[in-house]
């Protein structure tokens, strides 16, 4: 079960497809983040979710919101992967320790050994104001992350 909205969001320290530390705590007071889970790269589901937060970005990583990618995989997978597929996003590495921050958000699904489905959308605060979790063979509906983001603008 995920963590729910209007708690503090666990931070973390990942590192991107660059080998670039990311540290959530470095947003605080400045964008708010979405924050999305993704099983594995290279499969299906997950390429046509990035594709689309790929082609409408501006709405996911600008002034006020930066979106952060989490799966299980590697620096080096995603690095091919991004490479591949023009994502110009950060695809964090949650692979040491195994699954750390997905188990830190409640979406690890142990079974599997990858994450589930899980967004969550932290207002610069640092609080969650959005969250959901789908196993990996749904299909997120993104209009949610809008309309989440939203809820952020005055």
């Amino acid at each position: 079960m995920p963590i729910s909205v209007g708690v503090p969001a666990p931070d973390f320290t990942l590192k991107d497809q660059n080998n670039q530390e990311v540290r959530l705590s470095d947003f605080h007071s400045r964008k708010a983040v979405l924050l999305v889970f993704y099983p594995l790269a290279f499969s299906r589901r997950c390429h046509g979710e990035l594709t689309e937060v790929q082609e409408n970005l501006p709405a996911y990583a600008n002034d006020d919101v930066q979106v952060l990618t989490v799966s299980v995989d590697s620096v080096y997978s995603h690095k091919v992967w991004a490479l591949q597929e023009g994502f110009d996003f950060p695809l964090l590495a949650d692979f040491w320790p195994h699954g750390a921050v997905a188990r830190s958000y409640g979406v690890f699904n142990t079974e599997t050994g990858f994450a589930n489905r899980g967004t969550f959308l932290i207002a610069p605060d640092g609080l969650i104001r959005f969250a959901e979790e789908l196993t990996p063979g749904e299909t997120r509906d993104q209009q949610a992350w809008h309309t989440a983001l939203a809820t952020l603008k005055p």
